[in-house]
């Protein structure tokens, strides 16, 4: 069966955004270009290092040759995106993403792919390899890119407030630190 593409060339928005409280949210990366929305779940810690890497590859790419590709170092205020995700129909869990960089379009390049159901390890061993039944294509300008890795740092950040003494994470209805004693 063919793989089901939800692509998005330029998309008019791409977001991480969380539903639910902090010690219980759950983290989406959602796309719209015009009536188009197409929402996953990430975990927490991906949706930090996706923001992690996406600047990394702008850091690289302004150092490149004089930065032929106007990349700005610095999100640009006009794409500064505070909104709340809208309505939310996951697509998929995400499982595993790739990034990458097209110099045709001078734009950043997500892929992300759902979870691998492990219901499928007795055809690992007849098939070589293993098309997923969807996943995300995601084409970011490099403004977009950057204002997208701020919003994702900050929505990354803004969880549970952390212990003083222990630094974890405090829980809405309480916290025991932990910390041996002196």
């Amino acid at each position: 069966m063919p793989t089901i593409v939800h692509e998005f060339a330029w998309p008019d928005r791409v977001v991480v955004g969380t539903v639910g409280l902090p010690g219980s949210r759950t983290f989406y990366l959602q796309v719209r270009t015009g009536a188009q929305i197409v929402s996953i779940a990430l975990e927490k810690q991906q949706s930090a290092l996706l923001a992690e890497k996406i600047d990394e590859i702008l850091d690289q790419l302004i150092n490149y040759e004089g930065n032929p590709f106007s990349v700005p170092t610095a999100t640009p205020i006009e794409l500064v995106d505070n909104d709340p995700l809208e309505p939310v129909e996951e697509e998929f869990r995400t499982g595993s993403m790739s990034l990458g960089w097209d110099p045709t379009t001078v734009q950043i390049v997500l892929e992300a792919f759902p979870i691998a159901d492990d219901d499928d390890d007795d055809d690992l061993l007849e098939v070589a390899v293993i098309e997923p039944a969807e996943m995300l294509l995601v084409r970011m300008p490099v403004g977009t890119a950057r204002a997208f890795a701020k919003r994702t740092r900050e929505i990354v950040g803004a969880g549970r407030p952390l212990c003083p003494l222990c630094g974890y994470p405090i829980d809405s209805d309480g916290h025991t630190c932990t910390l041996p004693a002196l």
